[in-house]
């Protein structure tokens, strides 16, 4: 019997995944849920380890990479992310594999299939994590700065609700609904800003979540959105990104 550990700081997620496993490998046993890096560290001092370890990459107080970097040695890692998938598209690594959250059924059993199949090398998988450690807390831009009339001024990515391209030119827009350019190109800002706080709805807008007022669906499978502070023009995220738009706000 294969014992499993999983680390979820997400009582529901945690207990979906815990339900799946029972559901689709009668082979694993999951022996505890733990929900942060405070009590995955202490668990592991006290505990034998398992054979297999479900963990979500960010948790409350801390990366899920924190408690593996506890440990002198650790069985197969399967991570769990609530980034969407643009975010983790390279991420796709042999013998480390990643589910998506909301965790379906169908990508529990190929990660589960991947682990049965793929001999355990802690040397290749160590090289492999931390690989996929510095992606994920990769340094993203805290700030711009901008033109003020004369003078130039900053503003912190905090301040920001989106970014909107409009003939030619980008400009931010804070809560007030005072707008500033500034000399990026949407495809620029979707690599440099963090993932988590910023989405790309559509070839003209970078919204952050907390611009994100309402949300109606429209025709032809596209969401409406409502933004802060508001626009004139109807603000659309397109049909191919909708669906990862929703993932992204249920993080």
């Amino acid at each position: 019997m294969v014992k499993a550990v999983i680390i979820e700081d997400e009582h529901i997620a945690s207990n979906r995944l815990a339900h799946l496993v029972a559901e689709v490998a009668s082979d694993i046993k999951v022996v505890t849920t733990l929900s942060s890096v405070e009590s995955g560290t202490r668990w592991f001092k006290e505990n034998p380890l398992p054979d297999l370890i479900f963990l979500d990459i960010q948790l409350n107080d801390g990366y899920g990479f924190d408690i593996l970097d506890t440990l002198g040695e650790h069985p197969p890692v399967i991570f769990t992310t609530a980034y969407n998938e643009y975010a983790i598209r390279g991420f796709k690594y042999n013998g480390l594999d990643y589910l998506l959250k909301p965790i379906e059924k169908k990508d529990l059993e190929r990660a589960l299939d991947k682990y049965r199949i793929s001999p355990y090398s802690k040397v290749v998988e160590d090289t492999k994590i931390q690989d996929f450690k510095s992606l994920f807390k990769k340094e993203y831009k805290h700030r711009f700065m901008v033109k003020i009339g004369n003078h130039y001024g900053t503003f912190n990515v905090d301040d920001i609700h989106y970014f909107k391209s409009e003939n030619g030119s980008i400009s931010l827009f804070t809560v007030n609904g005072k707008n500033y350019p500034i000399e990026y190109s949407i495809d620029q800002l979707e690599k440099i800003l963090n993932p988590i706080e910023f989405f790309r709805i559509n070839r003209k807008y970078m919204v952050a979540l907390k611009a994100v007022q309402e949300i109606h669906n429209y025709f032809n499978s596209r969401l409406l959105l409502k933004l802060r502070p508001d626009q004139e023009e109807k603000v659309i995220v397109a049909r191919e990104r909708s669906s990862e738009f929703k993932k992204w706000l249920d993080m």
